[in-house]
């Protein structure tokens, strides 16, 4: 990790739609430099937390820092500007459209052709597929070759925060390492990569930082490492609360 300062910070955030609030005071540092994986159970508000995050959801209550900025109130597109790149959970590619075309699409806020051009040029080294399928339509691929496209995509805009929702679901065994090793890869170049992740284990394993949401609040924080070991999140699996397991034991 580059660095142990808070790069973003979640300070009380309570959120969520309608009347009902989904996050009730979440509270954590995400640092500089890291990958960050949140993990929990159905319904603990981690897809809710990651909306705030790139401003899809607007906190009741609460701040959101990036970089020394409050992101709550900022449009969508104004925390895109700032380097915050959100790859949602369902498939978002155009699939009418080239993965060249779609890749292209995510530089969007870009106005110098010579920019777009080179960052093209970074991302389809990164990306074979990028070259191999550039002018097959994005409905033909799989769901895997789907995502890294995706992730093409998002760094077309060069973010400094790359948030990923669910990367892993639906990708069979295989795909699935490879989803892994080009989140490692995109940290190795430097992005900051805050996730949600059903495959609780592999993520905490290759994650700098843990947290564990239920119920809208965190639960547990600490180290990939410590998380993943901590002998309570296993209730969080088992269809049962911490307190729960405390009481039962």
């Amino acid at each position: 990790m580059a660095e142990t300062a808070p790069y973003v910070s979640f300070k009380n955030v309570v959120a969520g739609y309608g009347g009902g609030d989904v996050l009730k005071g979440v509270e954590f540092d995400v640092p500089q430099g890291g990958v960050t994986c949140i993990v929990g159970p159905n319904g603990s508000g981690k897809s809710t937390l990651l909306k705030t995050v790139s401003g899809l959801v607007t906190p009741r209550l609460g701040e959101i820092w990036f970089k020394g900025q409050n992101l709550v109130g900022l449009t969508p597109r104004q925390i895109l500007r700032l380097g915050v790149v959100q790859v949602p959970q369902n498939h978002s590619l155009f699939r009418e459209m080239t993965v060249n075309e779609n890749v292209e699409l995510g530089a969007f806020l870009v106005k110098d052709k010579k920019v777009i051009a080179q960052r093209m040029d970074a991302v389809r080294e990164m990306f074979p597929i990028v070259i191999e399928r550039a002018n097959d339509k994005a409905g033909s691929l799989s769901g895997g070759q789907q995502r890294l496209v995706e992730f093409a995509r998002c760094l077309m805009l060069e973010p400094d925060l790359v948030v990923l929702d669910e990367p892993s679901m639906g990708l069979d065994p295989k795909t699935l390492r490879s989803m892994f090793a080009t989140i490692k890869m995109m940290n190795n170049m430097g992005r900051t990569v805050l996730l949600v992740e059903q495959n609780a284990r592999q993520a905490l394993k290759m994650s700098h930082f843990g947290v564990v949401l239920e119920n809208g609040k965190v639960r547990l924080s600490g180290s990939g490492t410590d998380v993943l070991n901590n002998p309570e999140i296993g209730a969080l699996y088992l269809g049962g609360s911490i307190e729960e397991t405390k009481h039962a034991s």
